[in-house]
């Protein structure tokens, strides 16, 4: 007498996951498709057109913009003790007017004094630099 090998399907029906482990395709309830941006398939094809339609901008990289800009802080007294290694670093030169000094990406801060008369550009000014540096006789040239 010969023997019907019984199915191994037939173990697993009433496991929870009946051999599918804890996959979300297989529990009985489809593949989750239609709850906003959720589904499966590459970058939610069945999707796609719909997507290219209303949001055309939704996939590739996008980059980053920050709107707050952090800008480092520069002192006046910085300024006039470093200004060697601004005119050695080719961020400041002599000039007939006074010594032009190029600050991009800084702002500058009111501790301490300047000398000598200055033509500075930088991106930011505070107060009390923009007070410091009109009385040194020097001149603010903004971005």
């Amino acid at each position: 007498m010969t023997w019907k090998k019984r199915s191994k399907r037939s173990r697993l029906r009433g496991i929870k996951t009946a051999g599918h482990g804890s996959t979300k395709k297989h529990r009985g309830k489809g593949s989750k498709g239609g709850m906003g941006m959720s589904g499966t398939g590459k970058k939610a094809g069945q999707k796609k057109t719909y997507v290219l339609k209303y949001f055309p901008n939704y996939f590739g990289k996008m980059g980053f913009h920050s709107r707050n800009k952090k800008l480092k802080g520069i002192n006046l007294k910085d300024i006039q003790g470093n200004l060697n290694n601004f005119i050695k670093d080719g961020l400041a030169k002599k000039t007939p007017g006074g010594i032009e000094i190029n600050l991009k990406g800084y702002k500058v801060l009111g501790e301490g004094e300047l000398k000598d008369k200055f033509i500075i550009t930088a991106y930011a000014f505070s107060e009390k630099a923009r007070e410091k540096i009109k009385t040194s006789g020097s001149i603010i040239a903004e971005q």
